[in-house]
């Protein structure tokens, strides 16, 4: 069976933009007779907020997405640390993985180049983690966890793929490049076969940018105050991405039909 998963991150408020990823995770599991996983990815401690955790489970609610696992109760990373200490002993007993006290600025915007490899650094806090990766030219070694001690997006969101089964994972264009990252990463922690990924058309902003939860024009919270109801929004989503002519409002329940040959 067909396992996806609808992943929103609590640091801000749902967007038009996470509409569309919802209408695509939903649209497609649905038309495949698969099932949908709600997990809040709320890895990164500094930026995620409750107030944006509530309002984006409100607000999903309202539109009428409904998840068939990680709702009741609500799923989130934050709940089970363990999970991610457990996948780092993985990586250690096969795997070369080692503290780095490189910053940002240090690296710059290239690959990793593996300055702290050799180092002998002990983890402690203040030091990120990495793991060697092979290949490594487009990425460098992978960060683990970082100087403030979350575990990062790509361990992360990696580790609770496996544990969800997730099979297809559908997101936006914008994170194609890390797709072979992922997958090597989740060969190393011991996936047998790949889950399948496909990425869907973003929504631009009014000067050609990636929507961001601070467009306030395209917020769902505001387009509810305006008095859209959920079809409306929807609707809205899918005329922005190509799926549906615009004006036309559509409910979360009829979503699949907008994918006839999934394939």
């Amino acid at each position: 069976m067909v396992v996806t998963r609808f992943a929103p991150s609590p640091t801000g408020y749902l967007h038009l933009g996470h509409v569309v990823n919802a209408i695509y995770v939903w649209g497609l599991a649905r038309a495949l007779g698969g099932r949908v996983v709600l997990r809040v990815e709320d890895h990164d401690r500094i930026r995620s907020r409750r107030i944006f955790d509530t309002a984006l489970l409100e607000d999903l609610d309202w539109l009428g997405f409904v998840p068939d696992a990680g709702r009741h109760p609500v799923r989130r990373q934050s709940d089970d640390q363990s999970v991610y200490a457990e996948a780092l002993d993985r990586l250690r007993a096969g795997h070369h993985v080692y503290a780095c006290d490189c910053s940002r600025k240090e690296i710059g915007g290239g690959p990793y180049p593996g300055t702290c490899r050799t180092r002998g650094l002990v983890e402690v806090p203040g030091r990120g983690v990495r793991v060697q990766m092979d290949p490594e030219e487009d990425s460098g070694d992978l960060l683990l966890r970082d100087r403030d001690g979350n575990w990062t997006y790509q361990f992360a969101v990696t580790v609770d793929d496996i544990r969800d089964n997730v099979t297809l994972v559908i997101r936006g264009e914008d994170l194609r490049s890390s797709t072979g990252l992922q997958i090597r990463l989740g060969g190393m922690l011991g996936r047998a076969s790949p889950a399948r990924f496909l990425h869907h058309p973003l929504i631009a902003g009014p000067t050609g940018e990636k929507l961001s939860k601070s467009n306030r024009d395209t917020g769902v919270r505001e387009l509810r105050a305006a008095g859209l109801a959920p079809a409306d929004v929807i609707g809205r989503a899918a005329a922005a991405v190509g799926l549906l002519a615009q004006g036309t409002p559509i409910e979360a329940s009829d979503v699949a039909r907008l994918f006839p040959n999934p394939g």
